[in-house]
């Protein structure tokens, strides 16, 4: 196919044969092309051979020149059927310099992601009109493959430890000189950030409970807090509507019933706090996207478009088990989950972020006589475990005894740091607001 209807393939053949040429006839710069050229970025075929070739012999420890190419062509089934030496031979052009290599690698990459747009154009018109997905998943798709592309030039390679050692000794300065200072984003409680020093950057964190314990009161808390600190929040509900989740931040921050604020049972002192706290509202930099049952293709592309487009520092995700996945080769639900899991914690490292993501409890724990939940209580934990930086699991004493004394107490165990500490923190739960206080402070409100 020489045309896409509008005008050439895009390539760069003649570039791809000085590169090809300049490392025969130059073997330093073959870890430098190695490194930087991936097969993809060559249009001609048999150019694609003789570098896949010369991949080949490098990997086992052969020189790559002239003859050692020809030969192992040779062994393929002919030279002639990659160009004959003739071609092989006229890459050893003269007029190709190595001083330019660098250039005629980012030449080459260009016309690689060039050819990929067309292909993604094609993609999509194909989809569409074979008529096989729903509008919304040829999106995600779309999506993701679109900013994937974005990326291909992404390439930070080693980095020797003294260029690292300054960065990292500055960082440790600014950390003495403010000792109090979180190292993360804040949760919002004095207790936690002790325990955890905030969310960290690049972390996968867990939030599991089981159903009505208040795993996504605590996760829309958690997103407030951060939001009120300053922080870009995406907040993907799965279960809950964008109006619902708006409906228990406003609860949160006028303390007015949920119930009431659900049935629109007002008095005139609560109309009068809620316009008093509109402004405190529309002021949080939160985003909240309700698809249900969104794959990691669309989370991923969606989170990537807006980091990129106006900023991201967290993400909440209410829940995991809810995500589905787009490949249609997975066995069964424990594999779609570890591959979610999986998913998530390269997102989180991609956008070096934290992204907190909620998570059903199983069943074992109402088995047992002591209720307070166990990594082992994960629901198709496996990977699950595995992947998370931190997994806090919620234990509510008044959710198993309704005459306990320890009434609106709830129980954030830090069942894995990956970092710090585990352990236990209380915080103070308010369920006719869905808010969560430090312990000593929701006793101190006299509640």
């Amino acid at each position: 196919m020489e045309q896409n209807g509008q005008g050439h393939i895009p390539q760069a053949v003649e570039v791809e044969k000085a590169i090809l040429g300049l490392v025969i006839t130059n073997n330093d710069l073959i870890n430098i092309v190695l490194e930087k050229v991936h097969a993809s970025y060559f249009y001609d075929p048999k150019n694609r051979i003789i570098f896949e070739t010369m991949r080949s012999l490098n990997e086992s420890n052969t020189p790559v020149d002239y003859m050692t190419i020809k030969e192992d062509l040779d062994k393929k089934g002919g030279i002639e059927a990659y160009g004959g030496e003739s071609y092989l031979f006229n890459l050893l052009g003269p007029s190709f310099y190595a001083a330019n290599i660098e250039t005629y690698i980012q030449i080459i990459k260009e016309k690689a992601i060039l050819r990929n747009l067309l292909g993604f154009g094609n993609e999509v018109i194909s989809n569409v009109f074979e008529g096989k997905l729903e509008a919304e998943e040829i999106i995600g798709r779309a999506s993701e493959n679109l900013f994937s592309m974005s990326d291909f030039d992404d390439e930070t390679g080693l980095t020797k430890l003294s260029g690292i050692v300054k960065d990292t000794y500055s960082h440790l300065l600014d950390l003495s000189s403010n000792p109090d200072a979180l190292t993360g984003i804040t949760t919002g409680y004095r207790a936690l950030d002790n325990k955890l020093s905030g969310f960290q950057n690049s972390d996968l964190v867990l939030l599991a409970a089981r159903p009505s314990v208040g795993k996504t009161a605590l996760g829309v808390n958690l997103a407030v807090n951060a939001a009120k600190a300053g922080k870009k929040v995406g907040i993907f509900s799965l279960e809950m509507s964008k109006r619902q989740i708006t409906q228990r931040i406003i609860a949160m921050l006028a303390q007015i019933n949920l119930s009431d604020i659900i049935a629109g049972n007002l008095s005139e002192d609560d109309w009068g706090i809620l316009f008093a706290k509109m402004d405190d509202v529309q002021k949080l930099d939160i985003y909240v996207d309700d698809t249900a049952s969104i794959s990691l293709t669309e989370l991923r592309a969606k989170a990537k478009r807006k980091s990129q487009e106006e900023g991201l520092d967290m993400i909440m995700i209410d829940y995991l088990q809810l995500m589905t996945t787009d490949t249609g080769r997975i066995e069964n639900r424990q594999q779609e989950i570890s591959t979610i899991s999986r998913g998530l914690k390269a997102l989180a490292k991609e956008l070096n972020i934290p992204i907190l993501a909620l998570s059903q409890l199983s069943r074992k724990t109402e088995e047992r006589s002591d209720k307070k939940p166990m990594l082992s209580d994960l629901r198709e934990s496996g990977a699950i475990e595995q992947d998370a930086d931190v997994v806090m699991m919620l234990y509510r004493e008044d959710y198993y005894d309704q005459e306990t004394e320890n009434q609106n107490d709830i129980e954030v165990i830090i069942a894995k740091h990956r970092n710090g500490p585990t352990g236990s923190v209380h915080l103070f739960f308010r369920k006719e607001f869905t808010l969560f206080h430090d312990y000593e402070i929701g006793q101190d409100d006299g509640h």
